[in-house]
């Protein structure tokens, strides 16, 4: 097992390799080590896999650097993700450019049944402080998994109300786990990992440089059902997650503000051009998202008789049938269809009437 790690992060360290074909080679050949110990015949047969890709692989030898991760990893008490492990994020690993490889530190769950992201800006106002705390006050009767990205403003916010209310609350790092970034969020990394975790894609000695934070956005976005923006500039990288939200179909949501504030022009923005929805309050997140504890169902469509399904619709009913309603993100996990496919079957089922959709994304056989 030891040696399939070095294997793994190894991989993440291959030049011009990334994490996009990192896990087409893992699909192809099944571990990271036999991505290693293939051939250059067996590498060509990957769609993709040009000369350069290629000779950078199969030159690579400097594994006493993944060697030395690990005995990091082990000092610090650090669990390591690769997207074949149970533990991995099932929602991030559906997403095309999620990482190959995780680093973990906390006692929450990745999996749990519901998570949210909080971002917005680093400056905010006392509006947007009031409204974040009361979001996730209201959150807190539902247990949800609170995620952001430690930084100064919301994010600091967001994690420490979370540790209020007794929600777990999960940070996503631009750096190595060797460091907290900003250091004045010390302390609150020590108690969040006590009652959450910090999570992130960077190996020891990474520092906070400008290109990983969109990085890191990514895996707050892929990871969380929803994302709630509460106050941004239009240019603000909160922006940027709901953008990568949107992107990865989940659910994004927008606190309105002043149209003269330019501390909320950007969820003003979003808002006006059907990018987010607008909620004033955690209840609002919870009515859209269906994470009431008491659910009521949506009156069913007549299903259209006769009707002729194709291979890929059969194959979503038959999931469906079997395991009952489920998240999106698993149908794609479960049916091993592509993400198109999957929208185009769900979309001719439910104007049929053969499924219905439920909030949060979640689909159920009429």
């Amino acid at each position: 097992m030891k040696q399939e790690l070095v294997y793994q992060i190894a991989l993440t360290m291959v030049p011009n390799i990334g994490d996009v074909f990192a896990k087409s080679l893992v699909n192809h050949f099944g571990t990271a080590g036999a991505v290693f110990t293939a051939g250059k015949k067996e590498l060509q047969q990957i769609e993709g896999m040009g000369k350069i890709k290629i000779n950078s692989l199969l030159a690579f030898d400097d594994f006493e650097k993944a060697e030395e991760e690990i005995r990091f990893l082990s000092k610090h008490n650090i669990r390591s993700l690769f997207i074949t492990d149970d533990d991995y994020p099932k929602r991030l690993l559906n997403c095309y450019d999620s990482p190959v490889l995780l680093y973990y530190k906390g006692t929450a769950d990745l999996n749990t049944e519901k998570i949210a992201a909080l971002v917005g800006t680093r400056n905010q106002s006392e509006y947007g402080r009031s409204m974040c705390e009361r979001i996730i006050e209201e959150l807190s009767a539902e247990d949800v998994l609170v995620v952001s990205g430690l930084a100064f403003g919301i994010d600091t916010i967001a994690h420490r109300a979370a540790l209020k209310y007794g929600l777990p609350t999960v940070g996503v790092l631009a750096h190595g786990l060797d460091r907290i970034y900003p250091s004045e969020n010390k302390s609150l990394a020590r108690q969040m990992l006590l009652q959450g975790g910090l999570l992130t894609e960077f190996k020891k000695d990474v520092i906070p440089d400008r290109q990983n934070f969109p990085s890191r956005n990514r895996i707050v976005a892929g990871m969380s059902d929803c994302v709630i923006v509460i106050e941004s500039g239009i240019k603000g990288g909160s922006l940027i997650t709901a953008e990568l939200a949107n992107g990865y179909n989940r659910d994004v949501f927008a606190v309105p503000g002043k149209t003269t504030d330019t501390k909320s022009e950007g969820c003003n923005y979003a808002i006006k051009n059907n990018k987010a929805a607008l909620i004033t309050s955690g209840i609002d997140v919870i009515q859209n998202m269906g994470w009431e504890k008491i659910k009521k169902k949506k009156p069913k469509i007549q299903r259209s008789l006769f009707i002729e399904l194709t291979p890929d619709e059969k194959c979503l009913v038959n999931i469906l049938k079997d395991e009952g309603p489920m998240h999106i993100d698993d149908l794609y996990l479960k049916s091993k269809l592509n993400g198109s496919a999957v929208a185009q079957a769900l979309l001719m089922l439910e104007m049929n009437g053969v499924v219905a959709t439920l909030p949060g994304k979640i689909y159920e056989v009429n």
